[in-house]
């Protein structure tokens, strides 16, 4: 995708240097986007294989609303492990929040059974959306991420953490917005999945998937990426791929990674980066 090239060069040229939680350094804009027609091709990065069964499983992982590492794992997904405790659990993130989000009556509210519901039977509201932005289990800052999700709060606090729909002449469009977006290893994830997610609900509720737009807070480069960053700027596009999804399960919570294809996948060499804890 050209456009993510774009904000790639965007930081290297215009970001300020800012130290971070991690203490790595980074180089980071603010206030940046990326809009694209799922009809032009599904955007996976074509300048860097991305490992789509990562995406995939990490997705259909939050919609069960687990919190513990270990599905993941046996799914082939790693990406969670650096802040997870022994016990692989990270505490009430993402899932938690989208299906179970706590009452003070001690019940729960199922956000995404609300969006299906309401792209169903009330498309033109301005109010199908969900978000991970609990207050109440936000990480204590001054702990550690296992430390955190040990005494019941989020490990991380949720970077991707609010998803809103748009239905317009049969066709579904989708907004997230992103805090805090790491641009080399975390946004190429969330733009694949919001939009694997677009195609998901589409399907679900008998609309066509049309575009997903992605708005980010603060974009950053970490100081270890910066090489991998310059390698990749030196690779052209390809054209995308297409998703195929094979099979219609009877809800949004029955997916499973075989029912996705990727069709016309020819991307450049993975490039290997740190993860920033």
């Amino acid at each position: 995708m050209k456009q993510y090239l774009e904000l790639l060069s965007d930081i290297l040229e215009n970001g300020a240097a800012k130290g971070d939680r991690t203490g790595t350094g980074t180089r980071s804009v603010f206030g940046r986007q990326i809009r694209h027609n799922l009809a032009d091709g599904f955007p996976l990065l074509t300048t860097k294989k991305l490992h789509f069964k990562s995406i995939a499983n990490e997705l259909i992982w939050f919609l069960s609303g687990n919190t513990n590492i270990r599905w993941l794992n046996e799914h082939g997904v790693n990406i969670w492990n650096e802040w997870a405790t022994e016990a692989g659990e990270l505490g009430p993130v993402y899932g938690r929040q989208w299906t179970a989000w706590p009452t003070k009556d001690g019940g729960s509210i199922n956000q995404i059974d609300y969006v299906v519901n309401a792209l169903k039977n009330n498309p033109n509201s301005r109010r199908i959306l969900f978000h991970g932005w609990n207050p109440e289990y936000l990480p204590d800052d001054k702990l550690s991420p296992t430390e955190n999700a040990r005494q019941g709060k989020m490990a991380l606090p949720p970077c991707h953490l609010l998803y809103q729909f748009y239905v317009a002449n049969g066709k579904l469009s989708a907004q997230l917005y992103i805090r805090s977006s790491d641009s080399f290893l975390g946004l190429p994830y969330n733009i694949a999945s919001v939009a694997l997610l677009t195609h998901m609900l589409a399907q679900q509720c008998d609309l066509i998937a049309h575009e997903i737009v992605v708005s980010i807070g603060d974009l950053h480069a970490y100081s270890n990426h910066i090489e991998q960053i310059n390698t990749q700027l030196l690779r052209s596009p390809r054209p995308l791929p297409t998703l195929i999804i094979n099979r219609r399960p009877d809800s949004i919570y029955g997916y499973k990674f075989e029912d996705f294809e990727i069709v016309g996948y020819d991307a450049h060499p993975s490039i290997a980066a740190p993860i920033a804890v």
